[in-house]
Parts: structure tokens; C-alpha cells; sequence
């Protein structure tokens, strides 16, 4: 993967954890890293960059992770709906997990934070990108991570239902560089 090639943003209130997050993409070849405080800096940032990839807390004093996700994902204002943004929180319960799914958060990765967690999560996005679905209860990734022709049950999930598939992958605006 040619990391060299990302634009990051890295949005936490923590300047200690996002000092951990930029040593740890430079480690790994990452050269343009952006950092926010708090959501409302991070969407300032992402209408003047076009990011590849947004890390973010969910627990920020100001705007929040799950609400900054809330509006890149639903604000008719948006900069990029489309943008794969990985959720870091040291509060993996089952509930917040299924407050940033809901969200629609691409991916999740729980602290202590470790190169190895970071590159895995950036290689779910780059080598296996899911569709975007937009519906009137939920905007964000594909929840179903792969597609087994032979399950057997209900899909849940019909065309006739209002759910709108968005293959943001097939516009470079949306495609992460690597």
C-alpha cells in the first residue's frame, strides 16, 4: 500500500494521543497528516482538504466523535459524506460500538492504540471498501462486511425499502490514494 500517498485527518482532544497516531502513520510512510481538537475544527478542516482517511475520538469536550461523524455523514452541507473515518475510543462497550456503527462509522479501533491496529484498519479500507448505503434511518458504510451467496435468510434489506447503494469507491473524489 502506498501510504505516502494519504491525506489523515486525526481528530481527538488529546495532544498526547494524537502525538501517538502521527508517529505511528509516519512510521508507516504517511506524510500529510492533519490534526483537529474537537469536531467542529475537524469539519473546518475537511471543507478546505480533501482527506483520504478521518481518525477520530468518540469522547471530545465540544462536538463528539458520534455526532462529528453524525454530520459528515447526514448534513446536506457535508464536505464529503463518503469520507471512511475510523472511530479510536478507550469505552469499547457494546453500546458505543453500536452508537458509532449507527453513526455510520467505517471502522473501530479500541485503545491502547498500536501501530498494528492502525495499519489493519487503514488495509480494511483501502483493499476491501464496502458500498455506501443511504436510507431514512441509516447513511454510512454497508454494515454486511462480505456478500455469502449462499445465506439462506432474510436480507432485511430490499431495493423496494428505500435503500440507496452509493458505489463511492468509482469516484476519485471518494477513493483513498494507497
Amino acid at each position: 500500500m502506498r501510504f505516502d500517498l494519504l491525506k489523515i485527518l486525526l481528530v481527538d482532544d488529546n495532544p498526547h494521543m494524537r502525538l501517538l497516531l502521527i508517529e505511528i502513520l509516519r512510521a508507516v510512510g504517511v506524510r500529510q497528516v492533519y490534526e483537529a481538537v474537537d469536531g467542529t475544527e475537524a469539519l473546518a478542516i475537511l471543507r478546505k482538504v480533501a482527506v483520504d482517511v478521518v481518525f477520530t475520538d468518540l469522547s471530545m469536550k465540544g462536538l463528539d466523535g458520534i455526532e462529528f461523524v453524525n454530520l459528515v455523514r447526514r448534513s446536506p452541507d457535508s464536505p464529503n459524506p463518503f469520507c471512511p473515518i475510523v472511530m479510536i475510543t478507550g469505552h469499547s462497550t457494546e453500546r458505543r460500538v453500536h452508537e458509532a456503527r449507527d453513526a455510520g462509522v467505517n471502522e473501530f479501533l479500541a485503545k491502547p492504540v498500536t501501530a498494528r491496529g492502525v495499519v489493519h484498519r487503514l488495509g480494511l479500507l483501502i483493499e476491501n471498501p464496502r458500498a455506501f448505503v443511504r436510507s431514512q434511518a441509516y447513511v454510512g458504510p454497508d454494515r454486511r462486511r462480505r456478500d455469502d451467496a449462499r445465506y439462506q435468510g432474510d436480507r432485511r434489506r430490499d431495493e423496494d425499502r428505500g435503500v440507496t447503494y452509493v458505489d463511492v469507491f468509482q469516484s476519485p473524489k471518494h477513493t483513498p490514494r494507497a
